[in-house]
């Protein structure tokens, strides 16, 4: 039996790799949880049901962390020492943070338009670009992380995910004001 401590690739029988096949993942996460549904310790009493509900709540934690590309990247970090530090460490390359102000002035513009069919084409432009970033960023994780094993240099990669995906949440937001 595998351990609760156990980390979330082990619980899952995968390899400790950013790359993942998410269908194994959906069918490993619904095999534990058939396992360890407190259903099926009904009778068994309380303690059971009881250490059936830790491992049914840990098996959805570890599905959830590994679901999320930038959850899991941050686990793999952390897992080999190279905590993201998100709250304390927002260092970014200056590149990175002329990017983030050229984003930023281009929704402010966009904010700006009054006609709402050129400021959603406007949103969905900048969208695509955002979108574009991110794409570009998780193949960079997942080459620093599986191919290098550079997981200091992944943490910066991962805090950049997180503001692009912060981002394109906001920017999506402003497309969804203009329907």
């Amino acid at each position: 039996m595998i351990s609760l401590q156990a980390s979330d690739f082990e619980l899952f029988g995968l390899p400790t790799a950013f790359a993942l096949d998410r269908a194994q993942l959906d069918l490993q996460w619904k095999s534990l949880q058939r396992e360890a549904h407190p259903d099926r310790f009904a009778s068994e009493g309380a303690a059971a049901q009881r250490i059936a509900m830790q491992w049914s709540v840990r098996i959805n934690e570890a599905y959830n962390r590994l679901k999320d590309p930038l959850k899991r990247a941050a686990y793999l970090c952390e897992l080999h020492g190279a905590a993201v530090n998100a709250e304390n460490n927002t260092s970014m390359p200056p590149a990175f943070l002329m990017q983030q102000m050229e984003w930023r002035e281009a929704l402010d513009d966009c904010k700006a338009i009054k006609v709402l069919d050129a400021k959603s084409d406007a949103l969905e432009k900048l969208l695509d670009e955002v979108d574009g970033s991110h794409a570009q960023a998780l193949k960079q994780i997942a080459s620093l992380i599986d191919a290098d094993q550079n997981y200091t240099a992944a943490v910066g990669q991962v805090r950049a995910l997180m503001f692009i995906e912060k981002f394109a949440q906001e920017v999506q937001h402003q497309l969804d004001a203009c329907s």
